[in-house]
């Protein structure tokens, strides 16, 4: 068997393919926070920050061993390509390494760290039995903020990367409860669709506020046509159509770190928006969800 087909299974647990937009969350929340891109702490920090997150995915589907046994049994642990006490220990070993390189290299705040790391395991065991986790998923990535800007300011809870990381928590609280609905029969009541369209566009409403609907706010409002977009095409097709709308709105994390920089880093910007591309190309490799 060859190293790839040894490697594939991990990349699946992993979901992968998502891994950039944590590479997105970094940088912006660094270059908020008047860091510059050739300072090594940067480096650390979002090698850090890529293993809590391939830790906390691959402890999300040890945890969900029962529930994939019966609804998913293609994936590696229940298939059979990953054993369920791997997943259990090189999780937690990502989980520890993660947070203490970012601590230890990066100069991360400890306690802000140490709170992502926890929240991201408290997600993984309650995702299933508790239904406000997708709080825990927002905070997840709000919190990465505040750990990535840390380094940088005295307290990263009133510095600049608060609010666009506040508006990325939101986001995913409404493309959490999106995704949730993959999982459930097609005769389940499907939620209100404002507060999640509210949550969904969160992220462009504070930068066209924060802007004063000038010039450089062309981002947010395409970025408005696109969640328009793939709210639509979500509509058309239940529930087939969730899982290819909930990888659209995965990529488009790099899109909310872009209206982030809209104003300050106008060219990082729009660089991390022509990544979504390529991350919805490779989609089709590993899934998203």
């Amino acid at each position: 068997m060859t190293t790839k087909s040894h490697l594939t299974p991990w990349l699946e647990l992993a979901r992968i393919s998502n891994l950039p937009t944590v590479w997105t969350n970094t940088l912006a929340a660094w270059l908020l926070s008047g860091g510059s891109i050739s300072d090594l702490r940067l480096l650390w920090i979002t090698l850090g920050a890529s293993l809590l997150y391939t830790g906390g995915m691959i402890l999300n589907d040890a945890a969900d061993i029962a529930f994939d046994r019966q609804h998913r049994p293609e994936r590696p642990i229940p298939s059979g390509r990953i054993t369920l006490r791997s997943a259990w220990r090189v999780g937690l070993i990502f989980l520890l390494c993660g947070a203490g390189m970012m601590v230890g290299r990066g100069g991360a705040d400890t306690a802000v760290t140490v709170t992502l790391a926890l929240t991201i395991l408290a997600y993984d065991l309650y995702h299933k039995p508790w239904s406000g986790s997708v709080l825990l998923m927002g905070a997840c990535r709000t919190l990465l903020y505040l750990a990535a800007a840390s380094p940088l300011i005295q307290n990263p809870w009133t510095g600049p990367a608060l609010l666009p990381g506040l508006a990325l928590g939101a986001y995913i609280v409404g493309l959490s409860l999106i995704a949730r609905q993959e999982a459930k029969p097609a005769s389940t009541p499907k939620p209100s669709s404002w507060p999640l369209i509210l949550l969904l566009i969160s992220p462009a409403l504070l930068n066209l506020y924060a802007s004063g609907l000038s010039i450089p706010s062309v981002l947010p409002i395409i970025f408005l046509s696109w969640i328009s977009h793939t709210i639509t095409s979500l509509r058309a097709n239940p529930p087939q159509s969730i899982g290819p709308a909930v990888g659209k709105l995965l990529a488009t994390i790099a899109w909310v770190d872009a209206l982030a920089l809209t104003n300050t880093h106008r060219l990082t910007a729009i660089l991390l928006v022509c990544t979504i591309p390529l991350l919805l190309l490779w989609q089709k490799k590993i899934a998203a969800t």
